[in-house]
């Protein structure tokens, strides 16, 4: 399965880190999961604020203030998801992080002696899954992804680009 055709291109923000050689295979967001915890505070200091509202009269817009900055920083964590991805080109990983200051880790594949992806009992359900990535006794840039979609299809196509078939088939 490819999950980014060759005529497609990477987003503007992605696409200034590739070299001119480079071909783009795979470019994935990270799966909305990552957001759960954010929108669990958010939904908790709702309500919370709510009670407290009811309760405490003098403290009224210290509670709805706290809770407008903690929807702000919601809306920042989201804008923040929105510009990160996973970019798996012809010869090397990248995952570019980070709005105001730019992160960027890569993992050239030749690089790459083993890889292996984790799913938590959340992540089997909600249909995302962790990379693991190893290369020979190194400290990596690169070394976990969390919060990957379609963990399997990723795996799969990442290890054939990783370890190709050398063996000619029968057929040719």
């Amino acid at each position: 399965m490819r999950l980014v055709t060759p005529g497609d291109s990477a987003p503007a923000s992605v696409n200034k880190y590739l070299l001119p050689h480079e071909n783009q295979v795979i470019t994935v967001r990270r799966h909305p999961a990552v957001l759960m915890v954010p929108v669990g505070l958010v939904l908790g200091g709702l309500i919370t604020a709510g009670v407290l509202s009811n309760t405490v009269k003098d403290a009224l817009a210290y509670i709805w203030w706290g809770w407008l900055i903690l929807l702000a920083w919601f809306v920042w964590r989201v804008a923040e998801w929105s510009v990160d991805y996973f970019v798996i080109t012809n010869q090397r990983m990248l995952l570019t992080t980070g709005l105001i200051t730019r992160k960027v880790a890569m993992m050239p594949l030749a690089k790459v002696t083993d890889m292996s992806f984790k799913r938590t009992i959340a992540g089997r359900m909600l249909g995302y899954g962790e990379f693991v990535l190893e290369s020979a006794g190194q400290d990596q840039a690169l070394s976990t992804v969390e919060y990957l979609p379609y963990p399997e299809q990723l795996y799969l196509e990442v290890c054939e680009m990783i370890f190709p078939n050398k063996n000619p088939s029968a057929d040719e």
